[in-house]
């Protein structure tokens, strides 16, 4: 009688029960995979370049110059009393991290298809790489604004940081990372299908930043368009970010809760999405 050995397997490969079955557990196992790529965005981003290190600061420096000459001087926009170079420079930095979540990982399934068509690992390590990738660009960012805040709180009397919030830090950018990186995955699952739709990902995400209190107080908005930055959920992210570093704007915990379920809600969605779509993708893409 011929007795066949059991076979020790290292990884077992099995489809999804159904949409709902995100398996998250896999991340964790697959976390060194998830640094490697997160190592690979960040060097060789730069590598190679002349600058180098200093492009993390340099487009917020810019970016910041940029607002001030056009809506500080010559539109005269007001800042709510705020040191303009700091209003503008809190709004692009914060508002940088949530761009960029979307904009890494929107083309996930586009710009990774000859990987996924090749070696199994969780696909949803891809964009969250992306995002966390980001992340440390942020975190320097933030550090610079530190610096500046430091710099016009010593030199001028109205800079008024909010440290003791400083523990709804971690939060917002949690909450803006989710929201971000929800949008991204949608927006990534619809194009595998429909193409020209990544073509309106760069103008949609520019029309969303001017319906944010970005480069403008919420203060200055007539009434009857209020509700269009109220239903917003970065409003709420934006404008408690910048009270932290300057006590400008103001926290409103109600729109924080929004905030909190529609980005839920809003990445559960992503989720299902994405679920759906890396089952058959790779006969589209």
């Amino acid at each position: 009688m011929r007795v066949e050995k059991s076979e020790d397997w290292t990884l077992v490969i099995k489809p999804k029960s159904n949409l709902l079955d995100f398996q998250l557990k896999q991340l964790w196992e697959y976390r060194d995979l998830l640094f490697l790529l997160v190592r690979r965005d960040i060097v060789t981003v730069y590598k190679q370049t002349l600058l180098g290190f200093f492009w993390f600061i340099l487009p917020p420096i810019l970016n910041t110059l940029t607002y001030f000459i056009i809506f500080g001087l010559i539109a005269k926009v007001s800042t709510d009393g705020t040191n303009p170079i700091l209003f503008y420079l809190t709004g692009v930095i914060s508002w940088g991290y949530f761009a960029d979540c979307i904009n890494r990982t929107s083309t996930t399934f586009r710009t990774n298809a000859s990987i996924f068509g090749k070696v199994y690992f969780p696909r949803i390590i891809v964009p969250i790489s992306s995002v966390a990738s980001a992340l440390v660009k942020f975190a320097i960012q933030i550090g610079l604004l530190i610096a500046v805040v430091c710099y016009f709180y010593f030199t001028e009397n109205n800079v008024f940081p909010q440290f003791k919030y400083i523990w709804l830090l971690p939060i917002i950018i949690i909450l803006m990372a989710f929201y971000g990186l929800a949008i991204g995955i949608i927006i990534s699952s619809l194009t595998t299908k429909y193409r020209d739709l990544s073509n309106l990902v760069p103008f949609a995400v520019s029309l969303l930043m001017y319906a944010t209190p970005v480069i403008y107080p919420s203060s200055i908005i007539p009434e009857k368009f209020k509700w269009i930055i109220q239903i917003n959920p970065l409003t709420p992210l934006i404008e408690s970010f910048r009270f932290i570093f300057l006590g400008s704007d103001q926290i409103s915990w109600w729109q924080l809760i929004y905030c909190f379920v529609f980005t839920i809600v809003l990445f559960v969605i992503g989720l299902v999405l994405f679920n759906k779509t890396e089952k058959t993708f790779m006969d589209t893409v």
